[in-house]
C-alpha cells in the first residue's frame, strides 16, 4: 500500500470518527434540550420506556440523515469507491 493510499484511509477514518462524534453530540444536545423528557411525559403511566425509545428514534432521524450525506461527501472528496447496500435495490441489475 502506497503512502497516499494510507493517508487517504487515515483521513477517511478521521472523518468517520468526526461524524460519529457529531452523532453523539446531537444526542446529548437533544437530551440537554429536554426532548427526551418531553417525549416521556407524553406517554401514559407505564409506557415511559416506549415513549423514550420513540423520542430517541425521532430525535436521531435528522442526525442519521446528515451522517449519510456527510459520509457520501467525505467519500467523494477522498475518492473512496465501494458498493453501497442500497445500490442493489435502487440501481438496475448488472449483467454478469
Amino acid at each position: 500500500m502506497s503512502h497516499p493510499e494510507k493517508r487517504q484511509k487515515f483521513l477517511h477514518h478521521l472523518g468517520v470518527g468526526a461524524g460519529f462524534v457529531g452523532l453523539v453530540a446531537w444526542f446529548f444536545a437533544g437530551r440537554q434540550l429536554g426532548i427526551l423528557d418531553w417525549a416521556g411525559s407524553l406517554a401514559p403511566e407505564g409506557y415511559g420506556g416506549a415513549a423514550l425509545m420513540l423520542g430517541i428514534m425521532i430525535m436521531m432521524t435528522p442526525a442519521f440523515a446528515l451522517w449519510t450525506v456527510f459520509n457520501r461527501w467525505l467519500e467523494r472528496k477522498l475518492s473512496i469507491t465501494g458498493r453501497y447496500m442500497e445500490d442493489d435495490v435502487y440501481l438496475p441489475p448488472k449483467e454478469r
